[in-house]
């Protein structure tokens, strides 16, 4: 199920139609990976209508990833999101770098103010950038 999923545009929130589009993946399965993987817990606004920011859509993409093309199972996929030293490839640590950044982005819009990056440095990269960058690891991990 090797297919090219588009670009994720420079928004803040996305809502679970917009996501299923994005990662090639039914609503009802966004809806069911919510209570598989306790990593993705997108926002419920009025009506319990979900809203995902960047980071969970980049999540999504990666759980994706494991259970399709890969052949993870649930269990297996949760044991390889949860478990930074099983990661098998640079394409996946590259992913779970750029997670983080976007949870650190996501973080600092909601709040309002800067947040420190980690350890990776504090050179900011612009939307255009880190768009480029997503594709790229994209590729890698569709390789």
């Amino acid at each position: 199920m090797d297919m090219l999923l588009p670009a994720i545009p420079a928004k803040r929130y996305f809502t679970i139609g917009e996501v299923s589009e994005l990662c090639g993946v039914k609503a009802y399965v966004l809806r069911y990976w919510e209570q598989e993987f306790t990593q993705l817990r997108p926002m419920k606004r009025r009506g319990n209508r979900r809203y995902y920011q960047h980071h969970e859509v980049l999540l999504i993409r990666r759980i994706r990833d494991l259970l399709y093309d890969q052949g993870f199972t649930i269990s297996g996929a949760r044991n390889q999101l949860t478990d930074g030293s099983s990661l098998r490839s640079n394409g996946a640590q590259l992913f779970m770098q750029e997670l983080e950044e976007a949870r650190l982005l996501d973080a600092e819009a909601d709040a309002g103010e800067p947040v420190t990056p980690g350890p990776a440095g504090d050179d900011r990269l612009s939307i255009e950038q880190v768009g480029d960058e997503l594709r790229s690891i994209r590729e890698t991990l569709l390789a």
